[in-house]
């Protein structure tokens, strides 16, 4: 199937309009993403800036329970101001446990609000379950062996040796690579405007001239790292050739 690249399809979206892309870097649950988003979207709504500077302090203090937390954490990185992005700058170094992520999300999205009126310039905020780096994202990549055979230990120095290989060629950064039975986990840091089935595909490609051992068909997400147990399960539902034996 032909896969766009996600700087592609960004710019396709924005159209002619120029600007800087912002990753978010931290590893963030969806969920709470998603919540964060909802309650900021709401709160712009609403947002009366000199009510919310002069109760910015509340954010440190323990009569003020989470959720008022959360709304005024999400009212400070609506504001086009350093004294709000100073706030939350403060309360990121020594958070409540529970909103850590709230945290790093809102610093995020005033950082940006901050950039853009200074710099008279859009800003493209792309955030993921695995987070990223600079202008790079975070993937979990699974690839498959044909018939479900266990990976020996040659074969598995042989994937080992060609993700190294093709996956650095394109700028990727390998994070960690672990095996299991019948598949490789990759976990890995990839430019975004890579276009991602190229890649898969060359690597699979080159381990195949060595036994022909591994499914052209692939599992990749930049939502989550999946355990053995949930890659175990989508094989198991999955139309893959040679999941058969597996039900």
């Amino acid at each position: 199937m032909e896969q766009e690249n996600l700087y592609n399809k960004i710019q396709e979206l924005l159209g002619n309009l120029r600007g800087n892309f912002n990753i978010l870097e931290e590893q963030i649950d969806i969920d709470v993403q998603m919540e964060y988003f909802e309650l900021s979207k709401d709160s712009k709504k609403t947002l009366d800036i000199e009510r919310t500077l002069n109760i910015q302090d509340s954010l440190f203090s323990e009569d003020f329970s989470l959720e008022q937390k959360k709304k005024l954490i999400v009212k400070l990185a609506c504001i086009d101001k350093v004294e709000a992005f100073r706030i939350l700058e403060r309360y990121r170094k020594n958070p409540d446990p529970e909103l850590k992520d709230w945290a790093a999300l809102a610093m995020q999205e005033s950082k940006m609000l901050l950039e853009s009126s200074l710099l008279d310039e859009n800003q493209v905020f792309i955030s993921t379950g695995l987070g990223g780096k600079g202008l790079k994202l975070r993937y979990f990549i699974v690839f498959l062996t044909k018939g479900n055979i266990t990976l020996s230990d040659l074969q598995k120095k042989i994937v080992n040796t060609e993700v190294n290989f093709v996956f650095k060629k394109y700028g990727a950064e390998i994070e960690k690579i672990n095996f299991s039975n019948n598949f490789a986990t990759i976990k890995t840091i990839i430019p975004i405007q890579v276009q991602l089935n190229e890649m898969f595909e060359q690597t699979i490609e080159n381990c195949n001239q060595f036994g022909d051992f591994l499914q052209i068909n692939f599992i990749v997400t930049n939502v989550k790292e999946l355990s053995i147990e949930e890659i175990t399960q989508v094989l198991e539902t999955s139309k893959f050739p040679g999941n058969e034996e597996m039900k």
